[in-house]
């Protein structure tokens, strides 16, 4: 596995952050609120916590590894523990993240669907799946 990757942060862009390291310039692909808070460090010298994952396109056929980057060895046990609920997949977790993991947690521990439900991705549905699962 791909725990963690160092170097510097060249772009951050809709979805990824592009980290140079050495002549390498890898895309990673991160939550909303992980990339906000990177913003400032552009030109610096980042560490992301990340996991090394395969996508299947089209019907399966071809495999495409993407790195998904985090702030913190906690945010990324939260996204891994985050996709085990039913219909939640890696890009629909990015995307539902857009407010830091902490609150995340609080809401479902509080059982606050309307909370979950004003997260992008998330219907009402999903919001009781995920409090009922985790």
């Amino acid at each position: 596995m791909l725990a963690s990757l160092t170097g510097q942060l060249e772009a951050v862009c809709e979805d990824r952050a592009q980290v140079r390291i050495g002549p390498l310039v890898i895309d990673v692909y991160l939550p909303a609120a992980t990339r906000s808070s990177l913003e400032p460090s552009v030109g610096s010298d980042v560490t992301l916590h990340t996991l090394l994952v395969l996508e299947a396109s089209g019907q399966g056929a071809s495999m495409t590894p993407r790195v998904l980057g985090f702030g913190s060895t906690q945010e990324r046990a939260f996204f891994e523990l985050f996709t085990t609920v039913k219909n939640i997949g890696h890009r629909k977790a990015l995307r539902a993240l857009e407010v830091p993991v902490a609150d995340v947690a609080a809401a479902i521990a509080r059982r606050d669907v309307a909370f979950l439900v004003g997260l992008p991705e998330i219907g009402r549905r999903t919001a009781e799946t995920i409090i009922a699962e985790l």
